[in-house]
């Protein structure tokens, strides 16, 4: 029974140890992140909430390897990452994390397809491979009559889902949300929300979704709320108890 339950034990995949972040504005230092710890495990869904200024957007950077901190530790899938230079941070992004954000970032002059192929250039897969699974995405979101539109000719929920799309193109053990609803109406914001249960229920996404939103993080099976640059409190969201 024992070797059974270690079996189930599920592997820390993102790990921030006392993580400060400063910024120096002329002769001040700022601390937008003071100490933060937090945990995340494989197949998790988190959401990270908090007010303007509670340093949500800089825990982000961090979670996503998108900065290093000015001390502390980040481990992904067991790695330091808290010293790589930004050629190497770039190379475990590409093959580890996917990104959703809330202003889309789609390329306007490309079309629902090629913005979605475009992350697994990086990654030398060859145009065929590239185009094949780009199509097979936009499928998944629902927007296999779409792949030759381009971002102009579609609403804001159908381009989060190509965003959505395009942030699982290569295949990434993580999904980061920022906001992921925030340009959205009520409605089409609870589709994408949907979408993005059903991704971590049966693909087994780890899931880490940025919000301010209490309505959207209550989507998550964990909440952890932030103030002042760091953890204040976590609790269990609705996810959690339904499939508890």
């Amino acid at each position: 029974m024992r070797k059974m339950k270690e079996s189930k034990t599920k592997k820390t995949i993102i790990k921030l140890e006392n993580v400060w972040k400063i910024y120096t504005m002329g002769h001040v230092e700022v601390p937008a992140l003071r100490g933060l710890d937090i945990e995340i495990k494989e197949g998790e869904f988190v959401a990270l909430m908090g007010p303007s200024g509670s340093g949500k957007s800089t825990s982000m950077n961090m979670v996503g390897c998108l900065d290093i901190p000015t001390k502390g530790r980040i481990f992904l899938a067991g790695k330091n990452i808290s010293h790589m230079t930004e050629s190497e941070l770039a190379q475990i992004r590409g093959r580890k994390i996917g990104f959703i954000f809330q202003q889309f970032n789609l390329i306007p002059t490309l079309t629902a397809l090629e913005n979605v192929a475009l992350p697994m250039i990086f990654q030398n897969t060859t145009k065929e491979q590239r185009m094949e699974r780009a199509e097979e995405l936009l499928n998944l979101v629902g927007l296999g009559d779409r792949i030759n539109h381009k971002p102009s000719e579609m609403s804001g929920g159908q381009q989060q889902r190509v965003a959505i799309a395009r942030s699982l193109a290569n295949d990434p053990d993580v999904i980061l949300a920022d906001e992921p609803t925030g340009n959205l109406d009520s409605k089409t914001g609870d589709s994408v929300i949907d979408f993005l249960t059903n991704l971590h229920i049966t693909k087994g996404k780890t899931i880490i979704m940025v919000t301010h939103d209490a309505h959207v993080a209550e989507s998550a099976e964990r909440i952890e709320l932030l103030k002042d640059g760091r953890i204040v409190s976590t609790k269990k969201g609705k996810h959690h108890k339904k499939h508890e």
